[in-house]
């Protein structure tokens, strides 16, 4: 077997028989290489083995490895094939400590959310314009600079009151809840930042104890969370009224901003002065309309007098008038009346030539009517019967009229109509039709 082939196979072997494991220990000959790859050996009092870290996960930490840290490695048992020489390669790293204060936080999670100090329904809205603001922090924390030349920014008239607290070490979380618990007796502020900067688990801990959590949740005024970074979540976080990522994000959310006010009053003030402008227009343009109709009594007295001749005068000449046009209309009329009285000594001799011509055009039209009359009876007279009888023919009918067409209708015994061009007689049949016998072949 060569070299290559048994560091291979023990590095295969080292893989699957030893399952993915945490392992502690403290740091030592700790370097980073420009590729972003981390080399050291994890030591303890009796041995130490070589780890390594890859630069995917080396950028995932959140604190910065270092020589004599404890920490506790997540590693795969492997083996360096080109040397021989055995590693563990590291798949992640924490803090010593941190996986037992991990257990922690999520049971106190657990019992403080069951207990419903989580709920939705307890938190408070922030108030939009607070007049003082209280500050739970150390007074030597750089998170208390940042929140404070926020609020000198946005809004400077903000009273600002300091509840100064160790925010790191054995007593701070006692000395925390005692500073909250202050902040509400005195009921002096409007809202409460609860604040500190970034850190490791065991630097933020002091605010995932449950006297802390428990003494947020017991205080009236509206609270803010500002505790470590972006990515850090503490308790505190849970249980306060509003969660801001960080310290300088609290101070944001509490305080309004005075410039955007400022433009927003200014902006108002120019709307109201258009607003107050465009009333004051139209109101001089009423008054104006209002003194244009408003007239001396006396020039009202005076117009109404004038305008009182107008119409009487208006008034005689549309009576004058009025009698003028009747006048006339009666003459008209009397005019026609004379013209419509007959004159017997003007009007017989038109009668009688109107008489004499209405004769003539009956005359005319009598024997028009009467030329007419005999050219109609010469046509008709081929289709006279009387002719037709006179020839020798008769006619035969029963007694109601009807004419007989066949001798086969005609029955022994009935009575019957002949009539002949001179005369008409009523017979009676003795004798119908004899049918002849049929001949046989």
């Amino acid at each position: 077997m060569s070299v290559t082939q048994l560091n291979r196979d023990v590095r295969m072997l080292l893989e699957t028989g030893f399952p993915s494991l945490w392992v502690a220990g403290e740091i030592s000959n700790f370097k980073r290489y420009d590729s972003g790859h981390c080399y050291f050996s994890l030591k303890d009092a009796n041995a130490q083995v070589r780890c390594v870290m890859f630069r995917g996960r080396a950028a995932l930490l959140d604190f910065a490895p270092r020589e004599g840290l404890q920490v506790e490695v997540r590693a795969v048992v492997s083996l360096y094939e080109a040397r021989g020489d055995f590693q563990l390669t590291i798949e992640a790293m924490r803090m010593a400590g941190q996986g037992a204060l991990f257990e922690r936080f999520e049971a106190l999670k657990k019992q403080l959310a069951a207990e419903g100090l989580f709920a939705n329904e307890r938190k408070q809205a922030l108030p939009h314009f607070p007049r003082r603001i209280g500050i739970v922090t150390s007074p030597a924390a750089a998170a208390l600079r940042d929140v404070l030349t926020t609020l000198a920014r946005r809004m400077p008239n903000i009273e600002i009151i300091l509840y100064p607290t160790a925010v790191q070490g054995a007593d701070a979380a006692k000395q925390i809840a005692r500073a909250i618990a202050q902040a509400a007796s005195r009921n002096e502020v409007d809202t409460l930042i609860i604040c500190r900067g970034g850190g490791s688990l065991e630097d933020l801990w002091s605010f995932n104890e449950e006297i802390v959590a428990r003494a947020i949740a017991a205080c009236p005024i509206p609270t803010v969370s500002g505790v470590g970074h972006e990515t850090d979540f503490t308790m505190a976080d849970f249980v306060s009224d509003v969660r801001a990522p960080t310290p300088t994000a609290a101070a944001e959310l509490v305080s309004p901003n005075r410039a955007e006010l400022l433009q927003r009053l200014s902006q108002l003030k120019q709307r109201q002065l258009r607003v107050l402008q465009y009333q004051l227009q139209q109101r001089m343009q009423q008054l104006d309309q209002l003194a244009r109709r408003l007239i001396h009594p006396g020039q009202r007295l005076s117009q109404q007098k004038t305008d009182l001749h107008n119409q009487a005068r208006r008034l005689q000449q549309a009576m004058r008038f009025s009698q003028q046009q009747r006048t006339q209309a009666l003459a008209r009329q009397a005019l026609q009346l004379s013209y419509a009285r007959p004159n017997p000594t003007l009007i017989r001799p038109v009668l009688q030539q109107k008489q004499q011509r209405l004769q003539r055009a009956i005359q005319r039209m009598l024997e028009q009517r009467q030329q007419y009359l005999k050219q109609a009876q010469l046509q008709l007279m081929p289709w006279d019967p009387q002719q037709v009888l006179s020839r020798g023919y008769a006619l035969v009918s029963r007694p109601n009229g009807q004419i007989v067409r066949s001798a086969l209708a005609v029955r022994a015994g009935d009575a019957l109509q002949v009539r002949f061009a001179d005369e008409q007689i009523s017979v009676e049949v003795r004798q119908g039709i004899i049918q002849q016998p049929e001949l046989e072949l």
